[in-house]
C-alpha cells in the first residue's frame, strides 16, 4: 500500500507529455525533421543540420564575411573565424529617458580604429613582454626583487604585468577577460583596449564553452566602456528571431538543460503537498511564459485519489513571453483549458497582463472559499529593490502576497549575487556562474549545431550583457543569493515550508536522464541543482 502510494504520488510532479503536446504545448518549428532524440544517460541531443543559416545577432563562423552584431555606438562583429571585432556603427538610436546621446558617460570606442597613443602604448607593452618571458627573464626576476625590498605596491604592479603577458603568451582567455574587467573599473582605457584587441582574437561563438562564453561577455565588455549598454540591450530585444522561432530556441534550452524542469518539479511539488486536501484551488503565476509549469500539476490533480480540485490560474505576463508565444495570455489559457477538459479537471483561467512592478491587489482576482497557492519561478530577481527605487517593488510584492495568508508560495531564483555588488566582483561572479552553464550546455549540443549557437545568443547572451554593461534601472537582471531571499521573506512575514522528500526523489530520477555532473542537495530546507562544484539554481517554499 505504501508503495503504491509512493508510486503515484511520484507520478503526480513528473508525467510524460507526449500524450498531452496536443493540447497544451505549441507546435515547435521541426529542427533538421527532428527536434529532439535521448540517448540513454548521456541526455537530450540534437542532429547537427547540414546547412548554415544567418544569424540575427551575433554571429557564427558558418557565415562569410563579418557581420554587424548590433546597431550601438561601438559594435562588435564577427569574422568568418567566429571572433569579434568592433567597428563604428554610422546608425544611432532614438533618445530615451534612459540613454541618450547627451547622457553618455564615455565616448564611443573602436578596436578596429587604433590610435597613435594606442599604438605606441601597445608597442612598449610589446617590449615589456620580451622582457618578462625573453631569455633575460633572470634579470627581469632580480629587479622585482630589488624594488620589492624599497616599494611592495610596485612590486604587485609587476607581478600582475607578468601575469598578464603569461596569460596573453598561453591564450588563457579566462585570466585576460579578468583582466580587461579589472582595467575597466580602474579606468585603464589603453589597458583594457589593448586587452580588447587580444580577446577579440581568441574568443568564438563556436569554440569551447569558454570561448563561446567569452565572445559575450566581451561584447558587454565593449557596450560598458562605450557607455552603450541600454542601447545594446533594447537592440537586442528588437533584433530577436521571429516568435515561433524565439520560442523554439527557449524549448531546446528546456529540454537539454534541467534547470528550468528542477525549478518547475519542485515548486508544483509543493504545491500539490499543501493541497491535497483542497476542494478550491487558486495558484497566481507572476510569469507564467508559455503555462508550461503546470502541465504536469493539472495531470497531477486529475489522477488524485477522491477527485480533481477545481483549478483556477492567475497568470502574470512579461514582454519577452508574450513576444515569443506570438500573442497575449488568452494563447496560454486556452492551451491550459483544452488540457484540463481532456484529464476532466474544473478549470477557469484568469489572464493578468501587467507587468510585476504594477500588479495591485485587485489584478489578482482573490475569491474567498479559495486555498491560495503562489508561485515566484524566476522572476523576482527582476523586481528593483530598495537599491534602485524607493517603491521597492521585489519586498512590496512580497508584503501584497503575505496579506493574502496563502497556503503556500513557491521560490525559484538562480543562485547568483549580482544585484548590489560593483562592476568587477560582479563581472567575476558572473564568468563564474555562466561557466558552469556553458558547460553543461556542451555536454548535450554540438558545438558547431546552429540551435545550439542560437540558443545561447537569444536566450542567454541578453541577459550577459545587461548584469556587465547595465547599470540603475536600466540593469533589470539583478540575481541574488538564496540567503537573501530569505531575509526577504521573513521580512515579510512568512515562515519556511518543508519540501517534500518525494520531491527530492523524482528529481534525481529526472536527473538520471542528464550528465552525471549535475548535483542535487538539500540544505536547510531549499533544493539545489549544480553543475559540479557550483550551485546554479536553488527552490524552496514558504508559508
Amino acid at each position: 500500500m505504501q508503495a503504491s502510494e509512493q508510486h503515484r504520488s511520484s507520478n503526480m510532479y513528473y508525467q510524460p507529455l507526449q500524450q498531452i503536446e496536443a493540447y497544451c504545448l505549441p507546435q515547435y518549428r521541426a529542427i533538421n525533421q527532428q527536434l529532439y532524440y535521448h540517448d540513454g544517460g548521456r541526455g537530450t541531443h540534437f542532429p547537427t543540420p547540414g546547412s548554415s543559416g544567418i544569424y540575427c545577432t551575433l554571429e557564427s563562423s558558418s557565415v562569410s564575411g563579418s557581420i554587424t552584431l548590433y546597431n550601438s555606438p561601438s559594435t562588435v562583429s564577427f569574422s568568418p573565424n567566429g571572433s569579434p571585432t568592433s567597428q563604428q556603427d554610422s546608425q544611432s538610436y532614438p533618445p530615451d529617458q534612459y540613454h541618450s546621446p547627451e547622457n553618455a558617460y564615455g565616448s564611443p570606442m573602436s578596436g578596429s580604429c587604433i590610435t597613435d597613443d594606442l599604438s605606441s602604448f601597445k608597442h612598449k607593452l610589446k617590449e615589456l613582454e620580451s622582457v618578462m618571458l625573453g631569455p633575460d627573464s633572470d634579470n627581469l626576476d632580480s629587479y622585482d626583487s630589488a624594488i620589492s625590498n624599497g616599494n611592495n605596491f610596485v612590486s604587485l604592479e609587476m607581478d600582475s604585468w607578468r601575469q598578464t603577458m603569461v596569460a596573453i603568451s598561453s591564450k588563457n582567455l579566462k585570466h585576460i577577460l579578468i583582466a580587461c574587467a579589472k582595467a575597466i573599473a580602474d579606468s585603464d582605457l589603453l589597458m583594457a583596449q589593448w586587452l580588447m584587441d587580444e580577446l577579440r582574437q581568441i574568443v568564438s561563438v563556436s569554440g569551447d564553452p569558454i570561448q563561446r562564453l567569452g565572445a559575450y561577455m566581451l561584447e558587454g565588455l565593449v557596450a560598458r566602456l562605450a557607455a552603450s549598454g541600454s542601447s545594446i540591450y533594447r537592440s537586442l530585444r528588437c533584433k530577436e528571431p521571429e516568435s515561433a522561432e524565439l520560442l523554439s530556441y527557449m524549448h531546446i534550452l528546456y529540454e537539454v538543460c534541467p534547470y528550468f524542469k528542477f525549478g518547475y518539479m519542485s515548486a508544483n511539488g509543493a504545491i500539490a503537498e499543501a493541497m491535497k486536501d483542497e476542494d478550491s484551488v487558486h495558484i497566481i503565476d507572476f510569469q507564467i511564459g508559455q503555462g508550461s509549469q503546470w502541465i504536469t500539476l493539472i495531470q497531477a490533480f486529475a489522477a488524485r485519489p477522491g477527485g480533481p480540485p477545481h483549478i483556477r490560474i492567475t497568470g502574470i505576463d512579461d514582454s519577452t513571453s508574450a513576444y515569443a508565444r506570438g500573442g497575449g495570455l488568452h494563447i496560454v489559457g486556452r492551451r491550459l483549458s483544452k488540457l484540463a477538459e481532456h484529464f476532466k479537471v474544473p478549470f477557469e483561467f484568469h489572464a493578468a497582463a501587467i507587468s510585476g512592478c504594477n500588479v495591485q491587489l485587485h489584478n489578482l482576482g482573490v475569491r474567498p472559499g479559495e486555498a491560495l497557492a503562489v508561485n515566484f519561478a524566476f522572476m523576482l530577481h527582476h523586481m528593483p529593490d530598495e537599491s534602485v527605487s524607493t517603491q521597492n517593488h521585489r519586498d512590496r510584492l512580497l508584503r501584497l502576497v503575505r496579506s493574502l495568508s496563502p497556503k503556500v508560495v513557491t521560490l525559484v531564483e538562480q543562485e547568483s549575487n549580482t544585484n548590489t555588488a560593483a562592476f568587477f566582483p560582479r563581472f567575476l561572479e558572473t564568468l563564474d556562474y555562466y561557466t558552469a552553464m556553458f558547460e553543461s550546455i556542451d555536454v548535450t549540443l554540438p558545438r558547431e549545431h546552429k540551435e545550439r549557437i542560437n540558443v545561447e545568443q537569444h536566450c542567454l547572451a541578453r541577459d550577459l550583457v545587461n548584469i556587465i554593461a547595465c547599470e540603475g534601472v536600466e540593469r533589470v537582471e539583478r540575481h541574488e543569493l538564496l540567503g537573501k531571499w530569505r531575509s526577504r521573506f521573513a521580512m515579510a512575514g512568512f515562515t519556511p515550508y518543508p519540501l517534500s522528500s518525494l520531491v527530492n526523489g523524482t528529481i534525481k530520477k529526472l536527473l538520471e536522464n542528464y550528465s552525471d555532473r549535475y548535483r542535487l542537495e538539500e540544505r536547510d530546507g531549499a533544493l539545489y541543482l549544480g553543475w559540479m562544484n557550483r550551485d546554479l539554481v536553488a527552490s524552496c517554499a514558504w508559508k
